[in-house]
């Protein structure tokens, strides 16, 4: 049987670099369908992608968000895995084979990147609490610790995107569907990949980015608590957790 395999790809202003994304993704023959979601880019970002003939490209004339751009193509289009990637890593996107190919192999559910350690790379403040309040808000509603918990680099089966049932529009995507495909009793594993992209700095524009990117994400654990008691079926199951057996990769779901 062959698999649909589709990689969505959201971008704001990545004009001087999605170019090169797109080629790492080109050079691998397993992807069927390569979608960049230019939401509002001021910048070439468009422009860029309409190079590539094989891309297809949802324009956004408004800046609407990471969530909802990736909403529109899981409502627009057909595949049986998805890869969503960051369009801001450049031609390291060829590692996407890593995040797919085990998905592909049914060996798991979905997939996270883990990319690796920067040597020599000062602390950057806000940061730390923006990842300790996804890995705390992750623990507190899966019980599963997960220190790459902000990761955009994903790959899922459909079904699990089809048994997501709260996806917001900003940056609070990774934390929402994560908790929703562990509770719906998913497995995963972390990926070591060689990828790098852009990090923030410690200027007051990064200040102002780790900012929003805490409270959305803040936002996003509070809806899912007061969803959690509105509609217990909406992210919370009844699932048992001495079903799982965990593993320094994430876990694997026992209940084959």
């Amino acid at each position: 049987m062959k698999y649909k395999i589709l990689v969505a790809i959201p971008a704001y202003n990545e004009g001087d670099i999605i170019g090169k994304t797109i080629e790492g993704l080109e050079s691998l023959n397993i992807i069927d369908k390569i979608v960049i979601i230019n939401d509002g880019s001021t910048d070439n970002t468009a422009g860029i992608v309409k190079s590539f003939s094989n891309v297809e490209l949802i324009n956004f004339e408004t800046n609407k968000g990471k969530g909802a751009g990736l909403k529109e193509v899981f409502n627009k289009y057909d595949y049986d895995i998805i890869c969503l990637l960051d369009a801001d890593i450049g031609i390291t996107s060829i590692e996407a084979e890593k995040l797919i190919n085990p998905v592909l192999d049914n060996k798991v559910d979905f997939t996270v990147a883990r990319f690796p350690v920067r040597e020599k790379a000062g602390k950057r403040k806000g940061m730390g609490l923006v990842k300790n309040l996804a890995k705390k808000g992750i623990k507190f509603y899966t019980k599963v610790e997960m220190d790459n918990s902000l990761s955009g680099q994903r790959a899922y089966k459909k079904e699990i995107i089809d048994s997501i049932k709260y996806i917001p529009n900003n940056y609070g995507i990774e934390v929402a569907m994560t908790i929703q495909a562990i509770k719906n009793g998913y497995n995963f594993e972390n990926i070591e990949v060689n990828m790098s992209h852009r990090y923030s700095d410690h200027s007051f524009k990064g200040y102002i980015h780790r900012g929003k990117q805490f409270l959305n994400i803040l936002k996003t654990l509070i809806v899912m608590f007061f969803k959690r008691w509105l509609n217990g079926n909406y992210i919370i199951n009844t699932y048992n957790y001495s079903n799982y057996n965990w593993n320094t990769n994430g876990y694997e779901n026992a209940r084959n």
